[in-house]
């Protein structure tokens, strides 16, 4: 574990740019599978960074989102969702919680900064092992490009999924072009 005083750090203050390319990664899932972000695709996508098996708000938040699940594909986005964590721990989570979106895994450090992301280390190892991504939600694209992003520094703040979910009907349907990028 780190040994300075800081417990976020990111690569950059200005975080991931609205309107930018995705980087092209793919993760492995607990499923089996994998998948990937960057580059064109036939659908939108959701994903979902979240904290990790330690984190109960983020269980909630997937929770939320696993009961969701069928509107968002109906509205035209497959859901990912990503964490640090190796597939041991996640593995526990998804049979533990019965999700049944895309959960991928082994989010690396140099990922996360891809992403813009909030790093922290953990508080104890009680929390965890390694150093994790804050949450983070960005709407990507059929091009590869990210329509939403929202990252947060902590636990607490994340977009509420019905919320985001009726503004990307709406984005959808109207192809509206992305915001916050004069």
């Amino acid at each position: 574990m780190a040994t300075d005083t800081a417990n976020a750090t990111q690569s950059s203050g200005a975080g991931f740019p609205a309107g930018g390319a995705m980087p092209q990664i793919s993760w492995d899932t607990v499923g089996g599978g994998a998948v990937s972000i960057g580059g064109t695709r036939d659908r939108w996508t959701l994903l979902v960074v979240y904290r990790g098996k330690h984190c109960p708000r983020c269980k909630r938040y997937l929770n939320t989102l696993e009961q969701m699940k069928d509107a968002w594909n109906e509205a035209g986005l497959d859901i990912i969702a990503v964490s640090a964590d190796p597939l041991d721990k996640a593995r526990a989570d998804v049979a533990e919680f019965g999700w049944t979106m895309d959960v991928a895994v082994d989010l690396s450090e140099s990922q996360m900064r891809a992403l813009g992301l909030y790093i922290s280390d953990p508080l104890s190892t009680a929390e965890t092992d390694r150093r994790f991504a804050e949450p983070g939600v960005y709407c990507i694209r059929p091009d590869g490009t990210a329509q939403i992003v929202a990252l947060s520094n902590g636990p607490a703040a994340r977009p509420d999924l019905a919320e985001l979910l009726d503004g990307m009907k709406f984005n959808i349907s109207k192809d509206r072009p992305t915001r916050g990028m004069a």
